[in-house]
């Protein structure tokens, strides 16, 4: 309907529709150019495993803080228990957010709080320094490794447990 309307103006050569790449990239672009004292004091915002910490300690905090996220992603949206408790959809974003929050407290000081590989390896694609080379493997394995044994934990665990305990209030009459 708007392609109706005429105009003496031009249609411009380039819009905001015409750009695709993330907010992000670009932005990164810019804080390297021209806060590079900033940018290379704190990494380029890759994650690295701290001074004091040996690579198992900053595993198994990557490993510990993604299990704890997706343990309560699992548990706050899990479906049989929406079923039950009808407000806990609306309430879920609750304790994913404060999941993430303490997740952060507790590892920022060990390894930056990775719990994302992509994140993690997009921050060291930029930086491109060893260090961040050195521990990316860790970034990777961590999280993985969490989140196998949260969906582990949850499913052959607790649901496994739950239906058993729902099993016994069954009649056999």
């Amino acid at each position: 309907m708007a392609k109706d309307v005429e105009s003496d103006h031009p249609p411009p050569a380039f819009s905001a529709k015409d750009y695709h790449d993330p907010p992000p990239a670009p932005l990164c672009g810019l804080v390297k150019a021209f806060q590079k004292s900033y940018y290379t004091r704190y990494g380029g915002g890759a994650n690295e495993l701290a001074a004091g910490y040996n690579k198992g300690t900053g595993l198994g905090a990557e490993i510990i803080g993604t299990f704890v996220l997706v343990y309560t992603v699992f548990s706050a949206t899990d479906p049989k228990r929406s079923a039950r408790d009808s407000h806990v959809p609306v309430l879920a974003p609750l304790p994913i957010g404060f999941a993430v929050f303490m997740v952060h407290l507790a590892t920022i000081p060990i390894t930056g709080t990775g719990i994302n590989p992509a994140r993690s390896f997009g921050a060291a694609v930029i930086y491109n320094k060893d260090k961040a080379w050195d521990d990316q493997w860790i970034f990777w394995v961590g999280p993985f490794i969490g989140a196998a044994i949260a969906a582990f934990y949850h499913q052959f665990v607790l649901r496994a447990a739950a239906i058993k305990a729902l099993g016994s209030f069954r009649s056999n009459a």
